[in-house]
């Protein structure tokens, strides 16, 4: 489990590119090193994957066919960077809101509104169908940053974010026409699917 706080970005170091497989090396600072073993859970924006091998500061993760298909993961090269979460432990502060790592969706960057302080980010969602999840004030999973929903119109639905989320993350750097994660609050769809089927039980 996820709790949707970044710990920063890391760069892809080398790509072993393979038929419908490949393996990311991504670099880590000492810091995110602490305890981490072969086997263990990292989030590449928002995508659970796990650790296959630990070689001094490099790290490398497997990318399966359903993966590289879901996930914008696919669609880097050598010398992007990726925002990295490690996994919760019990002990952890819960500062976002609990994520699995597992994308159901993609969405399109398209709409940046700039102002001093701030930075309003508009996205439009590869699949109308979770937009029923999509709430007001709900939350929402972008790149692995547990994010609280602004304004949904349709297919389109926005995000705030303050100078520390920039600073911290890609959303710095990101621009018009970017690919981004989304994974849906489970809880919400949870509540939104029980509904559903009780609504239609009494019809």
């Amino acid at each position: 489990m996820f709790t949707g706080i970044v710990l920063g970005t890391a760069e892809i170091v080398e790509i072993d590119e393979q038929p419908l497989f490949r393996t990311h090396k991504v670099l880590f600072p000492n810091e995110w090193l602490t305890d981490l073993q072969i086997g263990a859970s990292v989030a590449h924006n928002g995508c659970c994957l796990t650790v296959t091998e630990i070689n001094q500061h490099t790290v490398s993760f497997d990318l399966i066919k359903e993966t590289l298909r879901v996930t914008n993961l696919g669609q880097l090269s050598v010398g992007d960077r990726v925002n990295i979460e490690r996994a919760a432990k019990f002990s952890d502060e819960i500062g976002g809101h609990l994520m699995s790592g597992h994308i159901m969706s993609q969405a399109t960057l398209c709409k940046i509104i700039q102002s001093e302080h701030n930075r309003e980010i508009w996205f439009e969602i590869d699949d109308p169908s979770l937009m029923k999840y999509i709430l007001h004030k709900g939350f929402i999973g972008i790149d692995g940053c547990s994010l609280t929903l602004g304004d949904v119109k349709e297919k389109r639905f926005c995000v705030y974010l303050i100078p520390e989320t920039l600073e911290r993350t890609l959303f710095s750097s990101r621009k018009l026409g970017d690919k981004v994660n989304i994974e849906i609050d489970t809880q919400t769809q949870a509540i939104v699917d029980t509904v559903e089927r009780m609504l239609n039980k009494e019809n």
